[in-house]
């Protein structure tokens, strides 16, 4: 193994207080930078700290110190105007001002600069500040322009570049930062350099130079990390691209780290004192619905994930588990039978669904399911009438009700179950935290969780926000299943795709037409509805066409969806409110409208609602013409793949983590600065593993070098989303 690289960190120096002077413990550095107003910065004052609380909330020292750059730029090369071609990245220019003409007057005033370096000439031009650059900046004077070349009628111009006298020293800058500011700060003049300028006072104030050490001293020789004092420095000016990369390797790995920590140790702590019903057997139920009853054999990962599920129960300690599986990949089969293993043990079993649609549907495949095998289930969602919710409040408390299933209705605090030994939540992400927490109290021991969803969860992700929840996947199709064709269309192959269509319905098919929604544009989201159910109506004359959106009465709604599930209508025009909860196996086509104005996530939860029945189907992306790069990429991988957890990963690079379907609701309890989960899978499973290890051997924290971490994690997290809640 390679020697890791030595690091000299100078010794802590004097910090002076009140005019005396002292020695800043080391403990309590990083809570000293925390509670350090961002305003007794060198060249901050109160006007930019007020401007940095409110544009970046940056308030301390801390948040400065861990608000890194988003690229770096080599300041050390020159470019040649004549050798500038297509898209250019930020560049720097060396050559002199020709002109300066200022143009327009008040709101629309802007100054337009002719500059040259001996090879040829770009337009510069400022849209504010137009008194000062013309008091400021000279013809005939060597400068040297940084900014982002775009084309404009055919020439390149470049927008607010920063200005800088030529001196041959300024060449020697090498990598340099680049931090995103919003457009507020630029224009009150607080640009990168300003930024810059104070990261430099940070990094040379006496607070800063106390920083110490986070992590222990084994942990950082056996993955060869850079010390963090080093690793900050570098991260802001680094001296080198290897010293670049080693800042950002060691600041993922912590940030990493220490979410792990955080998780490991929760889940550690809660086996330890959460004890879970034990399922010990297998009885007559699950034995007579699995020789008798199951229609369809269970594919080799069903079967992997019930022994997964049984192991867990019949442990001792409770379950937590998160079940994926794409749409019609047997979750409810799955779910179904792990409630069997339930009643065989004498308890209870629920499941909560996010809408009544999709409860219903639950409850008309489980509660046939249970019956053939002498269980009793019932139904209670917000529609559930006074007489029937009384009678089920009844049979709940007397045992005689196995299975209940239903909506949110399931949490109130009315509801009460005899002996509730299994909670299952689907699609969890619709519902909020402390909705799903109240299923724990639902019993004196909190019963079993099982969480499913149909939202492929790419590995990283799961490992970190439902990093507390051990991951069952169901990654096989039912025999018979075909995979969905998806095809790209354009605007104006309309009629050869409408031809498609009737060519379905005449086999007696069904088809989906979803169309985008823009929250901020209810009334054009509308409009383009009724646009296209009237053009969809014309062109089908001879069948009958359902129409469903967000803004409708639920009875309304429900009836409409209805009319599609029953087969009474043939075609379901519609906006995403069909992308969870309906099952219609005789509908083969979905056709996507303005597909580019949809995530990837969204388009494959869409194309699941058909291919559920044994008949070939096919999702038709419409599109325009004209798309950006990644729209296009975007589309193309919808075509070329049906696995989810593909479209999951695409996704998540695309859009990263924090935006992604079915995290955004359930709440990313934590806030990345450097690392990235679509990128940073091999940091973060070394993290977890380290974080693993530590806790293995010192789960109390009571070492020297445990004590160190439990403080920077009660630091860390004494803000946060109590995890304990995350499932």
């Amino acid at each position: 193994m390679a020697e890791a690289p030595k690091y000299h960190t100078p010794p802590s120096p004097l910090y002076l207080r009140g005019g005396a002077i002292a020695l800043i413990p080391k403990r309590q550095t990083m809570e000293r930078l925390a509670k350090t107003d961002i305003k007794y910065l060198p060249g901050v004052g109160p006007r930019r700290a007020e401007l940095l609380g409110k544009e970046l909330d940056i308030h301390s020292f801390y948040d400065l110190l861990y608000y890194f750059p988003f690229r770096y730029i080599d300041r050390s090369t020159i470019h040649k105007i004549s050798d500038m071609q297509g898209e250019m990245p930020y560049i720097q220019l060396k050559g002199r001002f020709l002109s300066f003409a200022p143009q327009g007057e008040g709101a629309k005033r802007r100054l337009n600069a002719l500059f040259t370096d001996g090879t040829g000439t770009i337009e510069v031009v400022w849209f504010n500040r137009v008194k000062y650059i013309m008091e400021n900046y000279h013809t005939g004077k060597e400068y040297i322009l940084f900014g982002k070349p775009t084309i404009y009628k055919g020439h390149y111009n470049m927008a607010h570049p920063e200005v800088d006298p030529y001196k041959p020293e300024a060449l020697n800058r090498g990598l340099v930062g680049v931090y995103n500011l919003t457009e507020k700060m630029h224009n009150r003049s607080f640009t990168t350099r300003a930024l810059q300028k104070i990261v430099k006072a940070l990094l040379e104030h006496q607070l800063f130079q106390s920083v110490s050490e986070t992590l222990p001293q084994s942990t950082i020789n056996r993955y060869k990390l850079m010390p963090l004092k080093e690793a900050l420095i570098n991260i802001h000016t680094p001296q080198s691209i290897q010293l670049l990369q080693q800042s950002q390797r060691r600041l993922k790995f912590e940030e990493l780290f220490f979410l792990q920590m955080n998780i490991l140790k929760y889940i550690k702590g809660r086996n330890a004192q959460v004890p879970g019903h034990v399922f010990a057997h297998v009885g007559e139920h699950f034995n007579s619905f699995y020789k008798s009853y199951l229609k369809f054999p269970l594919t080799g990962a069903q079967k992997r994930v019930i022994k997964e599920m049984r192991h867990d129960m019949g442990s001792g300690k409770q379950m937590n588990r998160l079940l994926q599986g794409d749409v019609g990949s047997g979750k409810t089969i799955v779910a179904f039978m792990t409630m069997l293993l339930a009643a065989d043990n004498g308890y209870q079993a629920c499941i909560m669904a996010p809408t009544e649609i999709l409860a219903s549907q639950h409850y008309e495949s489980i509660g046939e399911m249970a019956q053939a095998v002498g269980l009793k289930a019932a139904l209670l969602t917000g529609s559930t009438r006074k007489k029937e919710r009384e009678k089920i409040h009844e049979q709940l408390m007397s045992g005689e009700l196995n299975i209940l299933i239903g909506t949110h209705a399931l949490i109130e605090d009315t509801v009460k179950f005899k002996n509730l030994g299994l909670a299952i939540i689907d699609e969890q992400h619709r519902f909020g935290v402390a909705q799903r927490a109240k299923l724990w109290h639902k019993n004196t021991t909190p019963p079993h969780v099982l969480v499913m969803t149909a939202t492929p969860i790419p590995r990283t992700l799961a490992m970190t926000v439902y990093g507390d929840l051990d991951v069952s996947v169901i990654d096989e199709l039912p025999p018979g299943r075909k995979p969905v064709t998806t095809v790209l269309r354009y605007e104006n192959n309309h009629m050869a795709v409408y031809h498609f269509i009737g060519q379905e319905l005449k086999k007696g098919r069904q088809c989906y037409i979803v169309y985008p929604l823009i929250e901020e544009n209810e009334k054009l989201d509308l409009r383009a509805l009724e646009e296209g159910y009237e053009i969809i109506r014309e062109n089908f004359p001879s069948y009958r066409v359902a129409y469903v959106h967000g803004k409708m009465k639920p009875n309304e709604k429900d009836y409409q969806m209805g009319l599609f599930a029953s087969g009474q209508a043939h075609i379901l025009v519609s906006t995403t409110v069909i992308e969870v909860g309906v099952n219609v196996p005789n509908a083969s086509v979905m056709v996507i409208e303005n597909a580019e104005r949809f995530g990837l996530s969204q388009l494959h939860q869409l194309r699941g609602r058909v291919g559920r029945g044994a008949d070939q189907s096919y999702c038709i992306l419409m599109s325009k013409y004209q798309l950006s790069k990644e729209t296009r990429h975007r589309l193309k991988v919808m075509t070329e793949t049906n696995d989810g957890f593909v479209v999951a990963e695409e996704d998540m690079k695309l859009r990263g983590p924090g935006d992604m379907e079915g995290t955004q609701q359930s709440g990313v309890a934590f806030n990345l600065r450097i690392a990235n989960l679509a990128s940073d899978g091999v940091v973060l499973q070394a993290a977890r593993d380290e974080a693993q290890r530590i806790l293995e051997e010192d789960f109390e924290l009571k070492s020297a070098d445990g004590k160190m971490l439990q403080r920077t994690m009660r630091f860390l997290f004494s803000r946060d989303t109590n995890w304990g809640m995350i499932s």
